[in-house]
């Protein structure tokens, strides 16, 4: 009698994964960052599709969300160097904001919902999330072994990339069934389910330094600006995201007036990204390996930005679902290797606020370019500015060329 065939195996869990308390946070981050994603579209579609919102008020709305990053970034990455659970603030910061986008749907079904509460919630979210996120960097570190900084921002920052596209995808498609407010349930939901994953996690976290050992905010401040390292990648990207912000205040505007595309295609066509993003989560490492982190970087900081040029080209849906694929490509690159090169360069008493110094200029700068590109639509109008916003983008990677990371192959000390 013939032996029967062995039952096909599911391919093995990446090591890391196999670990309970990283599983869980990344379970975490995975679900926080796509909830994040979600609100990124919904938000500005409940604007626009049930206040009426024009672009001035799109470029407000996405500055009151980034704007806590520009205000509370460093004096929050200083205090929770030297806090001692940083999993406990990153489960309260969760358990705001979905408090906060639960009233949405209630309000916009009593009549009271206006764009002065939208942008009220918009700040409330955006707070908690810079607490989470400077939280994160720190808890990180207690986690993982230098040796799989890597592979651990593979799987960390690669859930981040493809929340950038499965997020608004989802958005889109909720916001086409259930109508912006109610997508926003989903939302909040995402973030109580990331909360309960961080509350069943378990990790010996570091003792946290004193005021001395940190330094506090100007020496986080210093560190940054006299490494070499981190000082390219910080303005690289602050250059990149002024660019990339004017672009976002626009886009969905843009999609939606000009190309006439219904809410449920845009989300399909963010969503094509998924299988870029995907493919950049598959060569990031190898391409780090291959190349050298330093060169890895360079290409992500060209490879995002790039293809976005083809959006103001677009007279239909074709173009920007090559432009999506291609750009969540280089996301997944720039972000995987900026975050691996950032930790392993940073001493761990100072992760918290060298995360927040980078986060007041790196992602501060983001409501100057909401605010902007707001002004340069209703003046020149949205097509030009999208002109200036996909091109004047790619000066980001100058700041990284001119730097040692052009060479660098192995993640610095």
């Amino acid at each position: 009698m013939a032996s029967a065939l062995p039952a096909a195996s599911a391919p093995p869990a990446p090591p890391l994964l196999r670990r309970a308390p990283f599983r869980r946070y990344w379970s975490a981050q995975t679900v926080s960052l796509f909830g994040d994603q979600i609100t990124v579209l919904a938000m500005p579609l409940l604007a626009v599709l049930a206040i009426g919102a024009g672009p001035a008020e799109m470029g407000y709305l996405t500055a009151a969300a980034l704007a806590p990053n520009l205000v509370f970034s460093l004096p929050a990455g200083a205090w929770v160097d030297r806090y001692p659970h940083k999993r406990r603030l990153m489960i309260a910061a969760d358990l705001g904001r979905a408090a906060l986008l639960l009233a949405v749907p209630f309000l916009w079904w009593s009549g009271s919902l206006t764009l002065a509460i939208l942008y009220a919630i918009a700040f409330g979210t955006g707070t908690l999330s810079v607490l989470f996120e400077v939280a994160h960097s720190s808890l990180f570190a207690s986690l993982v072994e230098r040796p799989d900084y890597v592979r651990a921002n593979s799987l960390v920052n690669g859930s981040r990339a493809m929340s950038y596209v499965a997020g608004p995808s989802v958005g889109g498609l909720l916001v086409q069934i259930f109508t912006a407010p109610f997508a926003l349930l989903v939302d909040a939901v995402t973030f109580a389910a990331s909360a309960g994953f961080l509350a069943r996690m378990r990790v010996a976290e570091r003792r946290p330094p004193t005021a001395a050992e940190s330094g506090g905010m100007a020496a986080g401040m210093r560190f940054v600006l006299g490494s070499p390292v981190l000082r390219a990648i910080l303005l690289g990207t602050s250059t990149l995201n002024l660019f990339n912000y004017i672009f976002a205040a626009l886009f969905v505007l843009y999609v939606t007036t000009q190309l006439h595309v219904s809410p449920g295609l845009l989300g399909l066509i963010t969503g094509a990204g998924a299988i870029g993003g995907l493919l950049g989560a598959v060569l990031a490492e190898r391409v780090a390996r291959r190349v050298g982190i330093g060169p890895a970087l360079i290409a992500g900081m060209v490879i995002f930005p790039a293809p976005l040029i083809l959006v103001p080209l677009a007279t239909g849906p074709g173009l920007l679902f090559v432009a999506e694929f291609i750009a969540a490509l280089g996301i997944m690159l720039l972000d995987i290797a900026a975050g691996s090169v950032q930790t392993a360069a940073t001493p761990h008493e100072r992760l918290s606020v060298v995360s927040g110094f980078k986060r007041t200029v790196n992602y501060g700068i983001r409501p100057i370019g909401a605010v902007l590109g707001g002004a340069l639509g209703a003046a020149i109008g949205v097509r030009p500015a999208l002109w200036i916003a996909t091109v004047g983008a790619l000066l980001g990677v100058v700041w990284v060329v001119l730097s040692p990371l052009r060479t660098m192959r192995e993640l610095p000390t």
